[in-house]
């Protein structure tokens, strides 16, 4: 019973931290080593938020506003929400792209990436 449960248990939580961090970068450009972005570029134009309200916010644990995560990594999680005006007109002064979607959209957004990311497992030969 102690097994069956430890197992359930880590399986349910896998599962979890999955929905929390593939929603946030999954489909978003990736860097070669021939980007050299500067920090402010890399860390908006690699991560993509999650609007939602309060429950967004505690389902995910303040991950949702990943890109000021990346900015601000020390700052605690309910300042996010507040430094996402702040940074979002600073990239529209700069012209930076700064993704934010829906949470059913952005697991759509990864679930294609993870399609595609797969396509040539699933038809060897064919370039995607």
């Amino acid at each position: 019973m102690a097994i069956a449960f430890i197992a359930v248990h880590q399986g349910l939580f896998g599962v979890y931290l999955g929905s929390l961090f593939a929603p946030n970068h999954k489909g978003m450009p990736i860097l070669t080593g021939d980007d050299r972005p500067d920090f402010l570029r890399r860390q908006v134009l690699t991560s993509r938020n999650v609007r939602g309200g309060w429950f967004t916010d505690i389902a995910l644990g303040g991950l949702n506003h990943q890109i000021e995560h990346h900015l601000f990594p020390s700052m605690p999680s309910p300042n996010l929400r507040k430094a996402r005006t702040v940074v979002r007109r600073y990239c529209e002064e700069l012209g930076v792209d700064y993704v934010e979607t829906g949470l059913i959209t952005s697991y759509r957004q990864a679930l294609t990436s993870l399609h595609q990311a797969g396509a040539p497992l699933r038809h060897p030969g064919v370039s995607a």
